[in-house]
Formats: C-alpha cells, structure tokens, sequence
C-alpha cells in the first residue's frame, strides 16, 4: 500500500509541475516571440518575415500585441486607426545589426536600405551602426512615413 501511495504522490507531482510550472507570467512591456513566415503584420497582412525589420507595438491599456513587417507599416497603422493610446504605446523594432529588440523611440534610422514594404527605414541602436548615409530619428521617420504614405 505504502509504494502506490508513493506512485501515486509522485505522479500527481508530475502532473502538478507540468501543468502549472509551464504557467509563467510573462512581462506583457517586453516584445512577444515573432512566428517567421506565419506572424501576419497586422496593416498589409503580409507573413513577418524578415527579421531586421519586425515590429512590435504593444497597447498600454489591455497589454495586446501588434505585429508588423515594417516600421513604416506600424505607423501608418497609428493614423488610419485614430487610437487614443498611440502617444503611450511601446513600440519595439528590430536592430538590424544584432538582431535584438529595441525601442522604436530611442533607435536610430537608415534610409537607404530596402525593407519588406519599401518605406527604406532600418533601425540600429547606436547611430554610428546605421552607416554612412543619412542617419535620422524616430520622429523624422513618422514624418516621413506619413508623407509617403498619403
């Protein structure tokens, strides 16, 4: 009696840690895992693909993610949608150096690189990565992208 109550104890063990150790509560400000090739930018609905150019926004109030392929799609995502939390919203772009994600505020721009949608913006996190072409900021990018875009 003693051993099944010992298999027993470990098997509802098991079970106990598979089920709710796997239930880890994850920072909703961090970027979410990109699917490549299956993810779907939320604007175009073009497969994210490439992996210098991923974006993530995420909204402050209901802590949901947004997926892009393109820096430029996920801003003129923000103007056609009219969203009140565009201003708080934490938006994450790829490095296209490392490959790590930062703050689409804080990078630095490169406009002469193709990307997946043709806005040519690919970001890095210090600016003397981004080359020896033209270098700008975020702001100036939105300003860009915006004009292309209407």
């Amino acid at each position: 009696m003693n051993r099944f109550k010992a298999l027993f104890a470990l098997l509802i063990g098991t079970w106990l840690v598979t089920t709710f150790g796997g239930c880890e509560k994850k920072d909703w400000r961090q970027p979410e895992k990109v699917h490549w090739d299956r993810d779907m930018c939320e604007r175009c609905k073009m497969a994210i693909s490439e992996r210098k150019y991923a974006v993530d926004v995420v909204d402050p109030k209901t802590h949901r993610h947004y997926k892009f392929d393109d820096i430029g799609c996920a801003i003129l995502w923000f103007e056609e949608e009219h969203l009140p939390w565009g201003d708080q919203a934490i938006i994450w772009v790829k490095d296209a150096k490392t490959g790590a994600w930062i703050d689409a505020r804080k990078a630095w721009y490169s406009t002469d690189k193709i990307t997946p949608m043709g806005y040519g913006f690919t970001a890095y996190k210090n600016k003397e990565d981004a080359g020896s072409g033209e270098v700008i900021d975020f702001d100036e990018v939105k300003r860009r992208v915006i004009k292309i875009g209407r």
